[in-house]
């Protein structure tokens, strides 16, 4: 073993510590790396980048706007509505076309995401048929990890896979190709499940929550808001006019909440977010929340030169399309944990207000800004619904729990749907006749959203989730440095060793099994960028064809059951199922092995050796 080839797997060492400890974000140790690598004189720079003009890489970032696109014309939240009448009251019934749901639209946007906008769902079901989330939520996870096993461009691993194989000069694999596997993992995902789920009695809680098709009056009532908000216009002359809530610090000095501003436009008030650098002026209508003040409220007005003004018990819904609601909770692994909303700033962070926090099922009265952030804590948001679903991608340290109803008025791009069902259609369309690169058919369909005012660019910029990209990015260079150093034909003469004389079958398996055991450490998206050119390697040692290698690598990546640090997917479902590491070993591990035998059955059959 070269001196080279020892500092690469050393550094592919400490990458896997430092992707299983979780100390340092996972895209920072990504460009870490590529740094790494051109100091050290392993890679040059353009090889050491490659990843950033990988069209592929592209590919993925134009696939989360089309997503975004599908929540924001509220293609997405339809089908959750979809889901809870068809399903009715039954278990059954909701588990099974839970998993056809999640697995047919995962098959065309992100798996995360699509995950994400069903966990409120699975919640509201639960809690309207008095079952424990945890029965639910593991077949979610299973089936949001199966929909990249439905299209090539469900999943990065797939289209990473596929991009190996063009680098190589082969041919790569058509839209459809990985389908009928994926359709026979579903199929075998659902008997599974059918019968696993009584397995899941240890993480078996009942939520108290009345979640199904909650309203905004439901949420004001759960968390005791009722009686703590009011309304005050500002004089002209207000010591407030012209200053900005930061700088005013009313919560600081008067425990005075600014939650929303009304103000005129266009000759009507109109609701706009209480973020922390807006600027207050003369004749806005101020809504506050009062809950932690213990002033004379006539001093205060007085003092601050406002009119107090009538607060109707509806006023919430009527500003339903400016103003959003939503119960979100802190992740496990989020650092906030412990601390209060004033240590971490979370309006000027986030542009949210916390007018309430649920701890055991109970709302905690008094001053909340103080309060440290606790594991299982619920707090309810109130602010710009844009900044609310902004919320899912642009940090990892909540989770949006419950949207209620009127989240339906408030898709910004609701009468949209069907251009946004139609750009989706186009680009299938585009990519299945092979005529037009994948990259171009989505930055087409991207385009035709924009146009159909399905997405702005703003949404769109904030919608790609970018420490997935720079993580791929960063990634790509280990495969080629490991080429470069003979790691790549080291591994594949170990394989040979084991496996050479056993047949391709038998190497299908020793493929397999190594994907799952590296999945286990790090991300299935950087399995998948390190095993790829491995897979092809040992196919043309063998001197068979590369494309059953390569498949198994890419069902071997989605296969990501076994823990909860394997895949996104799985981290989302942890906390609202109420899940323990060892529920992921005890489900995950058995249907990794059900997978495994179906791939290597039916790999060779649709690509022969």
């Amino acid at each position: 073993m070269s001196s080279e080839l020892l500092w690469v797997l050393t550094l592919l060492l400490i990458a896997i510590v430092l992707f299983t400890t979780n100390k340092v974000r996972m895209d920072v140790v990504a460009l870490l790396l590529i740094i790494t690598f051109v100091l050290s004189g392993t890679l040059t720079l353009s090889e050491a980048t490659v990843g950033f003009s990988d069209p592929n890489v592209l590919l993925i970032a134009a696939l989360f706007v089309i997503g975004e696109g599908l929540v924001r014309t509220g293609v997405a939240y339809q089908m959750g509505d979809w889901l809870v009448r068809v399903a009715g009251n039954s278990e059954t019934k909701m588990l099974v076309w839970l998993m056809v749901s999640v697995a047919g639209l995962g098959a065309f946007m992100s798996s995360t995401g699509v995950v994400a906008i069903f966990i409120p769902v699975v919640l509201s079901v639960a809690a309207r048929m008095k079952t424990s989330p945890g029965r639910l939520m593991m077949p979610l996870g299973f089936a949001g990890l199966i929909s990249g096993m439905m299209t090539l461009v469900a999943t990065p691993p797939n289209m990473i896979v596929n991009s190996e194989l063009v680098r190589e000069g082969l041919r790569g694999f058509d839209f459809f190709s990985i389908t009928p596997i994926g359709i026979l993992v579903l199929m075998a995902g659902l008997v599974y499940m059918l019968v696993a789920r009584r397995w899941l009695g240890g993480a078996n809680h009942q939520t108290e929550d009345k979640r199904y098709h909650r309203t905004f009056r439901d949420l004001i009532r759960d968390y005791k808001l009722s009686g703590r908000a009011r309304r005050f216009t500002i004089r002209q002359g207000s010591p407030l006019v012209g200053h900005t809530l930061d700088e005013l610090g009313l919560r600081a000095c008067y425990g005075a909440n600014v939650i929303g501003i009304e103000r005129w436009r266009k000759f009507r008030r109109v609701m706009v977010a209480a973020t922390g650098d807006m600027e207050l002026q003369g004749q806005d209508v101020l809504l506050v929340d009062m809950s932690d003040s213990d002033v004379d409220l006539r001093e205060f007005c007085r003092e601050q030169q406002l009119e107090p003004m009538v607060l109707r018990g509806e006023y919430f819904s009527e500003h339903s399309r400016h103003v959003g609601m939503a119960e979100v909770s802190v992740l496990p692994e989020s650092e906030l944990l412990g601390q209060s909303l004033r240590d971490m700033k979370f309006r000027t962070r986030y542009g949210l207000n916390v007018i309430g926090i649920r701890r055991g099922g109970k709302a905690l009265e008094g001053k909340l800004v103080d309060e440290p952030l606790l594991l299982g804590d619920t707090l309810l948001l109130i602010g710009d619904w844009k900044l609310i679903h902004a919320l899912k991608t642009k940090t990892p340290d909540f989770i949006v729990l419950n949207l209620p109803i009127e989240v339906e008025s408030a898709a910004p791009a609701a009468s949209q749907a069907p251009h946004a069902l139609f750009c989706l259609a186009l680009m299938v369309a585009m990519m299945l006749t092979n005529e037009i690169p994948n990259f171009i058919a989505a930055l087409i369909a991207c385009l035709l959203m924009g146009k159909f005012r399905c997405i702005d660019m703003e949404s769109a910029y904030r919608s790609i989730h970018w420490p997935s990209i720079i993580l791929i990015v960063g990634m790509m260079p280990f495969a080629l440095a490991l080429q470069k150093t003979g790691g790549i034909d080291l591994i594949v003469r170990g394989l040979m060793d084991i496996a050479g004389n056993m047949g391709p079958r038998v190497m299908l398996v020793c493929l397999f099994v190594l994907c799952a055991i590296i999945g286990l450490f790090i991300s299935n998206t950087a399995t998948a960028v390190l095993m790829a050119p491995i897979a092809i390697a040992a196919a043309n040692e063998m001197a068979v064809s590369p494309l059953p290698f390569a498949m198994i690598i890419g069902v071997a990546a989605s296969a990501a059951f076994m823990t909860p640090v394997s895949s996104p997917v799985n981290t989302l479902i942890l906390g609202p199922g109420g899940y323990r590491f060892a529920d992921f070993v005890k489900l995950g591990v058995p249907f990794t092995l059900i997978v495994m035998g179906i791939s290597v059955a039916i790999i060779p059959i649709l690509f022969p050796f």
